[in-house]
């Protein structure tokens, strides 16, 4: 196991990923701050902030790492049923501090939430800037599930996703994958493994691999329609 390292605030200087501790899987560092230009050099590098409230600012970089290819999305014929039937309407960017508030809501069921006040306010900030995207789900003009998540390049960085209702949030993926493949999205990274999302084409991917991936990736030029 590797020494957890503390950066002081505002650093971008992270350690190098394959430094990570294997328990907990992927616990890099502590410390630096949720600034977007800290999260956003953390994700060149592969890492993301999860911790709980109390807790100082944890970056993770866990191995293997899920993700997910649009091309791999694997949708059920109960899935294309609901979707023809158009009982749930879909958009995007229209209600991205909602979705954040929404998903925190339900982390919060049973444990605490590690979608904490700083979070939102980061990614909110991300969002302003032109690097969030959100795709909501809406029933009677309510809203009942939905996604959001962070574009660099040609990678999307799947944060968090909720659901009011059955299968709003698979539909909310299902929209999102439709979206970024005509637009030159080569991956989501979904971070840890999830059997929901691995139902839906998702898989594992050692990290090296994903690493180098990564680096192609993010140094293409976003496509900034992506996100407005």
């Amino acid at each position: 196991m590797n020494n957890l390292v503390f950066l002081p605030a505002g650093s971008t200087d992270f350690p190098d990923p394959s430094d990570a501790m294997n328990e907990p899987n992927g616990l890099l560092a502590a410390g630096s701050s949720l600034t977007s230009n800290c999260i956003l050099a953390a994700y060149r590098r592969g890492i993301f902030p999860w911790f709980q409230h109390g807790q100082p600012i944890l970056w993770w970089s866990p191995n293997p790492r899920m993700v997910l290819r649009p091309k791999n999305l694997h949708i059920s014929k109960s899935l294309q049923k609901l979707i023809k039937q158009q009982k749930l309407q879909t958009s995007f960017n229209k209600k991205f501090r909602e979705v954040v508030e929404a998903c925190a809501g339900a982390r919060n069921i049973g444990s605490e939430t590690w979608i904490t006040e700083g979070i939102k306010k980061a990614y909110c900030k991300l969002f302003d800037e032109g690097f969030g995207l959100s795709v909501e789900v809406w029933s009677q003009n309510q809203l009942v599930g939905g996604l959001y998540g962070v574009i660099l390049g040609e990678i999307f960085f799947g944060e968090s996703m909720f659901s009011k209702v059955s299968d709003a949030s698979k539909i909310a993926l299902v929209t999102l994958v439709a979206h970024l493949e005509t637009r030159g999205i080569k991956l989501i990274d979904c971070q840890v493994h999830s059997s929901h999302l691995q139902s839906m084409g998702a898989e594992v991917m050692p990290r090296d691999f994903f690493l180098s991936e990564l680096k192609e990736l993010t140094t293409k030029t976003a496509d900034r329609s992506l996100t407005k």
